[in-house]
């Protein structure tokens, strides 16, 4: 034991996050996989970056995965590689929006029925199928920062391993802190000024896994469903109030923006840095009060979701008023 932590507890992080560094220092200094972000118009970077941080990333996971005698279900482990092949195509040669679009569905429909069908029948399996396919594609709409995607990660699933392992599921805990040590090994290299950014080939099985490991453990019994959402919430509303807002404005929500509240605040002088320290405030503070809230009664439970609620309101309300207005507004 290392301070009442078993070896089972800390070394597949370690080997996540070993594996993540080294690979994603050898991706920044290879040639090899020479896969660049270009600024454009809709981007809030200004030279060619490295895009290929996601793979070091998932390659790091995979391999510390492969410790733990503990398995995730196949619609999870093959549904990552399939995204994560899909993503690094798109990232080289550009796919077609509705090519990625059905493959989303496709892996998010067999992790639902799979998982959820003969218990819980069509309804949740319906339901579960669009949350999935929606975290999937808004984890990689907030990945447009220095630093803000590999935080939400890093803390976000930091707290599905606490919770998991509080709740006794220790094997379960590991799966969370190898993504979570992963994320932070990519953030040495993410953080202002980012020298690699991890590109659809990292967001999109992210959000997957956020997703899909939020219902495993729901299932598992390990946090009620409510705890994912809200330990997510700060991607969750962002992204959430801006695809709203570009529907009821006409615009083609699919199509790359500068619109999110954290672009506009990036935009309007507090830069990455500083966007990406609020930004993991906002996630310390939600993940941390899931992980309290739900070990209170429904009345407390529903304060703090409401608290959260107004918090996120009152940020947008005094982002309309002093921020860079989006684009179209």
């Amino acid at each position: 034991m290392i301070d009442g932590l078993s070896f089972s507890l800390v070394t597949p992080p370690l080997i996540a996050f070993t594996v993540t560094l080294i690979l994603i220092g050898w991706l920044i200094k290879s040639s090899v996989l020479n896969v660049l972000d270009h600024p454009n118009p809709r981007s809030l970077h200004t030279r060619a970056v490295r895009r290929t941080g996601g793979l070091g990333m998932m390659l790091g996971v995979a391999a510390s995965w492969g410790s733990i005698p503990a398995t995730l279900p196949i619609s999870v482990s093959l549904g990552i590689a399939l995204l994560v092949l899909v993503s690094f195509a798109d990232d080289i040669f550009g796919l077609p929006v509705l090519g990625r679009l059905l493959m989303h569905g496709a892996v998010a429909i067999w992790f639902s029925v799979a998982l959820l069908l003969e218990a819980h029948g069509w309804m949740i399996v319906t339901i579960i199928t669009i949350l999935v396919i929606w975290m999937i594609n808004l984890y990689n709409f907030m990945d447009g920062s220095d630093g803000l995607a590999g935080g939400m990660t890093l803390i976000g699933f930091t707290c599905y391993g606490l919770t998991a392992w509080l709740a006794g599921d220790e094997s379960f805990a590991v799966i969370n802190f190898c993504v979570a040590a992963a994320a932070a090994a990519f953030l040495i290299f993410n953080f202002y000024p980012a020298r690699i950014f991890m590109g659809d080939a990292g967001a999109i099985p992210l959000g997957f896994l956020a997703a899909s490991l939020g219902v495993i453990g729901w299932v598992n019994n390990s946090w009620p469903l409510w705890l994912p959402v809200l330990v997510f919430s700060p991607f969750i509303a962002d992204a959430s109030v801006t695809l709203v807002r570009r529907c009821l404005s006409g615009e083609r929500f699919w199509q790359a923006h500068r619109a999110h509240y954290y672009q506009r605040m990036v935009r309007s002088g507090l830069g990455h840095r500083n966007t990406a320290l609020l930004g993991y405030i906002l996630m310390l503070g939600s993940g941390v009060s899931a992980m309290w809230a739900m070990h209170q009664d429904i009345t407390v439970q529903l304060g703090v979701g409401v608290i959260w609620g107004g918090i996120y309101l009152s940020m947008m309300i005094v982002s309309e008023r002093y921020l860079e207005p989006s684009p179209g507004d």
